[in-house]
């Protein structure tokens, strides 16, 4: 029992009530106060105390107070005892309890081994039994560990029967011979599966790869855990990538086995989903190269040409001069409005220059070494897709694997084949897509693809086969979630009644409009100012929101750029 209370909840909790009265009417000194306090602690423990110390302090005080006598006397009286084991009986008839028995040990060990695997910390094993037994109006078990243990021991031996069953006599063998004396093969896989993947690159793509292909090697049964908790499952995983293959080879068989399932199963789907994560960040490292590339060449270009530096200090020094002004006023008489024209027909053409060399550099660094990660990564990875209507990317993924053993020298798609364009290639790709006579060019399509792959797996519109965290979005909910439905909702602290829960939303968004709407009125939120910026050469978007904040914060802005968007964040 927790010791520290409020004057509040010890009014609330220690007080006796008109149907307590009559069972410390005939007791005084010692054994009433003591009487008094086991009652009520049983009333919210569901529990006899064990010892004077479990009582807080607080509630002594207040009891004593209540039924006049002093709270020192309270130290006399004897938790064991005919007198104790005489309170203790009419506690129990006055509250509906009773003593519990051997069977009633044996149904707990079995309800509690049914719920292990929701909750796998004994504190919390040990409080949700006593919860349990206040539903049944028993009195809790002297020996309460020894039931929690029990109920560990059979709910670990049960998963491990489950587990053994579903894989078969093949599917044990596999496992088993990985541990296998001599058998140096099955410890270097369980190494390399152990081993998370390293830096961005072809290397540990290429790494993954086949690292995913020999545990796929396994046979593992799909859906294998599919309706264990997680929390079970990662627990099994975590005692697993712990131990050497002598540490399981000293295990009894089915642990031994069940062990090594949660290992390779939870590293098959974990392996999967950094393969995904491997694809989409290698994606954007080849473009980011490229433009990092040609803008570095283009910059040097563009510090070559006399006058340009000079022109664009006299626009500034004119600006910063006479910020209040107008262009005519200020920045006609410094530099002539033919100059400003050229120069920004000569930045258009430098744009269009920019896009034109970044397309090629692409082309050449996917062409000459990204390019082997293709055929591999289609083999390997099973990209799926729930929408049947339209499905641009999933088309385009299929030419891309019906055309993976053609040789590269093989330039242009055949002309009967139907090649996707909208949704896969974007508008300023086009005219490197297609040539003049309407072929469409492999190179540069599938590196189109691959950039509209990665928007559509991090959009969740795509999935990956056998992943995790980039798994079908309709199997995200838990294995287990309709039979513990209860429990779930609990952990995310969200009501299950849906009326109640947008209730409660609807009523914390208006709070949160009522307290912006009063902040602009009284001029406390700083502001907000709206105004077009310059986009940055490569950047997706056009333009964004600037937030002004007051004087005293002073704020740090970063961009960010995801899923084709342009943000700009403030934090104080």
């Amino acid at each position: 029992m927790r010791q520290e209370w409020s004057p509040e909840d010890v009014v609330a909790g220690w007080t006796l009530v008109d149907g307590d009265w009559p069972l410390v009417a005939n007791k005084s000194g010692p054994t009433r106060l003591g009487f008094v306090l086991t009652l009520k602690f049983f009333e919210q423990e569901g529990r006899f105390p064990e010892f004077v110390e479990e009582i807080p302090q607080a509630a002594v005080e207040y009891v004593a107070d209540l039924v006049k006598v002093p709270a020192t006397d309270f130290a006399e009286y004897a938790f064991t005892g005919r007198t104790a084991e005489y309170h203790r009986k009419q506690i129990r008839e006055a509250l509906g309890f009773r003593p519990s028995t051997r069977a009633d040990e044996e149904r707990l060990i079995s309800w509690l081994a049914a719920e292990c695997p929701l909750e796998l910390v004994e504190d919390r094993l040990t409080e949700a039994l006593l919860v349990q037994c206040r539903v049944d109006r028993v009195e809790p078990p002297g020996r309460i560990d020894r039931i929690v243990t029990a109920a560990q021991t059979r709910a670990e031996k049960a998963f491990c029967t489950r587990t053994v069953e579903r894989l078969g006599e093949v599917g044990v063998a596999r496992l088993l011979a990985l541990v296998a004396e001599g058998n140096e093969d099955g410890a270097a896989l369980l190494a390399s599966l152990k081993r998370d993947p390293g830096a961005v690159g072809l290397d540990s793509l290429l790494t993954e790869i086949t690292k995913l292909t020999d545990v796929r090697r396994l046979g593992l049964p799909d859906g294998l855990f599919a309706d264990c908790s997680e929390k079970l499952v990662a627990a099994w995983r975590a005692r697993a990538i712990k131990m050497y293959p002598s540490d399981l080879r000293d295990t009894i068989e089915d642990v031994r086995a069940a062990l090594l399932a949660t290992l390779c199963s939870s590293r098959q789907a974990e392996i999967t989903d950094a393969l995904v994560d491997l694809l989409v960040a290698l994606v954007h490292k080849i473009n980011a190269r490229a433009e990092r590339r040609v803008e570095k060449q283009l910059t040097a270009e563009l510090k070559r040409v006399r006058g340009k530096e000079g022109i664009l200090f006299r626009l500034a020094d004119a600006a910063i001069g006479k910020p209040e002004g107008t262009v005519r006023t200020v920045l006609y008489p410094v530099v002539g409005e033919k100059t400003l024209r050229d120069l920004v027909a000569e930045a258009k053409a430098n744009e269009k220059a920019f896009k034109a060399k970044v397309r090629t550099t692409l082309r050449s660094s996917y062409s000459s070494y990204y390019r082997q990660m293709l055929p591999p990564l289609l083999q390997t990875l099973g990209f799926k897709c729930n929408n049947t209507a339209y499905r641009p990317v999933m088309d385009a993924l299929a030419l891309l694997e019906k055309y993976a053993d053609v040789d590269g020298k093989m330039r242009f798609y055949d002309v009967g084949d139907a090649v996707p364009m909208d949704g896969v290639v974007r508008k300023d790709w086009r005219e490197a897509v297609v040539d003049d006579k309407g072929k469409v060019e492999r190179i540069p399509y599938e590196l189109c693809v691959l950039v509209a792959l990665r928007d559509a797996i991090r959009r969740r519109e795509i999935y990956i086969e056998g992943g995790l965290r980039w798994r079908n979005p309709e199997d995200d909910l838990p294995g287990d979630f309709e039979a513990t439905r209860t429990v779930h909702y609990a952990a995310i602290r969200q009501p299950q009644d849906p009326e109640e829960f947008i209730a409660d939303l609807k009523q914390r968004l208006t709070l949160g409009l009522d307290r912006l709407s009063a902040a602009l009125a009284d001029g406390s939120a700083g502001g907000v100012k709206v105004t077009p910026a310059r986009a940055s050469r490569g950047s997706p978007c056009r333009s964004w929101s600037r937030w002004t904040s007051p004087p005293a914060c002073r704020p740090s802005r970063t961009r960010s750029y995801a899923a084709g968007a342009c943000s700009t964040c403030w934090t104080c």
